[in-house]
């Protein structure tokens, strides 16, 4: 990983009064999952890696405090916890040194954040 790529994948922590805007988080990932069918420069991918791991970095404090309500050592709190934790892991991987690998890791990331917004929208719905 490079010096750019650790420093792009450092987390970034959401003020603690950031809304989740469910429209913008949606927007992010059809225009992330969209990215493999067109041809898109490195900002681009870039911008939409930013916006992802933010989006992320909000909704993932709520799935965490959700899987912490479930048993602590039963089958549903180990698939959460241990889906929670690749979700972690994957947006510290960094866009790699290929537009190809960029690409990739902008649908891993979307695929991700759209797992955490249809768990939140499930918690949250009337």
């Amino acid at each position: 990983m490079s010096a750019v790529d650790e420093q792009a994948a450092a987390p970034t922590a959401p003020a603690a009064e950031d809304p989740i805007d469910v429209g913008t988080i949606e927007a992010t990932i059809a225009a992330a999952l969209r990215s493999g069918t067109s041809s898109m420069h490195a900002g681009e991918i870039v911008d939409l890696e930013r916006m992802l791991r933010g989006h992320i970095a909000l909704l993932l404090p709520s799935a965490r405090q959700a899987a912490e309500r479930l048993w602590r050592g039963g089958i549903d709190w180990h698939r959460r916890t241990a889906r929670l934790d690749g979700i972690e892991r994957q947006t510290r991987q960094g866009l790699g040194d290929s537009t190809f690998s960029g690409l990739v890791q902008v649908q891993l990331l979307a695929r991700d954040c759209l797992w955490l917004l249809d768990e939140y929208t499930m918690r949250v719905a009337p």
